[in-house]
């Protein structure tokens, strides 16, 4: 950039150094990121929520992995954690193993995945995860195959522990809501080894019931909270094709609120706890019974408001009656039509007074305006303003042709060709054309180039 002009007699850098500066391409500042991130960070493990999956028909899948202040692209080629990629899902909390690395076409940083874990999820977790995906392929957990609760079970069927708190809880929400429901206890073990065959083994045998005895019209199946390893029984495969192959719709009840189970998604319906289930299995009979209760209050009330409503629609029809009488709109009419004379009659005389005002208000203001007068007024102030106009233009013309004649004067004094015309020249570096300000600048032997008015000289310096 030339040097800023001090003086008419500065005339700056004519040819001005440039500065020297490394300019990269867009592929490879890109690519320098990618080897940088490779070479500082490499394989990482990373954990936080999945969204936005998708699985492309190439087999490979692309998703964003995120937390509550940012997100990382990720991608998942086909050729890697073939078992645990099915644990990828939205929402899901995972712990990713991958190496970080920049997609150059889009530059932009994302993890190439190698290893996919479930958060904070063991072994058994991850054979719920696999047995649960595994029983929704085939249809276990359809919603369409799941059946209603009859509204009111007369008799049902519980597989649990005899002596668990499970069935203390059924029993207590059951002679409270319900005591005539009857109840066969199928009694097994709900937790160990072996207990899911007893489980599967009570629901069969719950479904083949002695046709001669009263039928059932449910099973429940329940147990109270524990560990995940406590509850693992009724994650067995044996205990959920038992519950699908069931005649009879199930209820599962297993743990409390927050545990989940295989069996919970294969039942007919899932109820949070013991007790949940009792009353939701009651829950018919014992809203029959609040209703007979309060219906004697309720019939009471609603034939009071019915006789209400009647003498009050008796009430309306007599009003209405007595201002439909033919007499009575007769007299309205007739009152009406006073009215209505009354009123023309004011109009009328309201009219013709308004008229003949307006008539003498016309008529002064005509004997004060003079037209022919105001126009002759109008006529010459026209005429006035006209040759203001065209003074006031000739004026300003005249101003601005003087302005223009001074500035032309003053830039041709200030300009180059003036000073060299008065007898100065302008020296430069012949090879470089830096002008020359001081006898100091130059050298012996360097070759100079002087401008004058008309023409050049060019010479050499023969000393200091």
């Amino acid at each position: 950039m030339a040097k800023p002009v001090k003086s008419q007699w500065d005339f700056g850098e004519l040819f001005p150094t440039e500065t020297t500066r490394q300019v990269l391409t867009v592929s490879e500042l890109t690519t320098q990121v990618k080897r940088l991130l490779e070479k500082q960070v490499g394989q990482v493990w990373v954990t936080g929520e999945v969204t936005n999956f998708r699985a492309q028909s190439s087999g490979h899948s692309y998703f964003t992995l995120k937390d509550v202040d940012s997100q990382v692209n990720c991608v998942l080629f086909r050729n890697e954690a073939r078992e645990s990629r099915a644990l990828l899902q939205d929402g899901r909390k995972v712990i990713l193993q991958g190496n970080l690395t920049v997609y150059e076409p889009r530059g932009q940083y994302q993890l190439r995945v190698t290893a996919v874990e479930l958060q904070g999820v063991g072994a058994l977790q991850q054979a719920f995860e696999k047995l649960k995906q595994k029983l929704n392929a085939e249809g276990l957990f359809a919603q369409e195959r799941k059946r209603s609760l009859p509204q009111y079970p007369q008799r049902i069927g519980i597989v649990t522990s005899p002596t668990g708190a499970a069935i203390r809880d059924v029993l207590h929400v059951v002679q409270r809501r319900n005591p005539g429901l009857a109840m066969v206890l199928v009694p097994c073990r709900v937790q160990g080894q072996g207990a899911a065959e007893e489980i599967a083994a009570a629901i069969r045998l719950l479904n083949e019931w002695d046709a001669d005895a009263p039928a059932l019209d449910l099973i429940l199946v329940t147990r109270g909270g524990g560990s995940l390893e406590d509850l693992w029984a009724f994650n067995e495969e044996v205990v959920a094709r038992a519950i699908f192959e069931s005649r009879l719709p199930v209820v599962s009840a297993v743990g409390h609120e927050i545990d989940f189970t295989i069996s919970d998604f294969v039942a007919d319906l899932r109820a949070a706890t013991p007790s949940a289930a009792a009353e939701i299995i009651t829950e018919g009979v014992f809203s029959s019974c609040q209703f007979l209760s309060a219906v004697a209050n309720r019939m009471g009330q609603l034939a009071r408001q019915q006789l209400e409503d009647k003498e009050h629609e008796i009430d309306q029809l007599l009003q209405r009656l007595a201002r439909v009488h033919p007499r009575r709109r007769f007299d309205e009419w007739l009152q009406r039509l006073d009215d209505l004379q009354v009123s023309l009659s004011r109009c009328v005389k309201q009219g013709t007074r308004d008229q003949k005002f307006a008539w003498r208000n016309l008529q002064e203001r005509l004997l004060r305006v003079r037209p022919r007068q105001l126009l002759q007024q109008r006529r010459e102030l026209l005429q006035q303003e006209q040759r203001r106009l065209l003074e006031l233009a000739q004026h300003q013309l005249h101003n601005f042709q003087n302005g223009l004649s001074t500035l032309e004067t003053r830039l041709r004094l200030l300009g180059p060709e003036q000073v060299l015309a008065r007898g100065y020249s302008i020296t430069m570096d012949a090879a470089t054309g830096k002008v020359i300000r001081a006898a100091i600048e130059v050298k012996a032997g360097q070759r100079l180039r002087t401008r004058l008015k008309e023409g050049e000289i060019t010479s050499k310096v023969a000393g200091e």
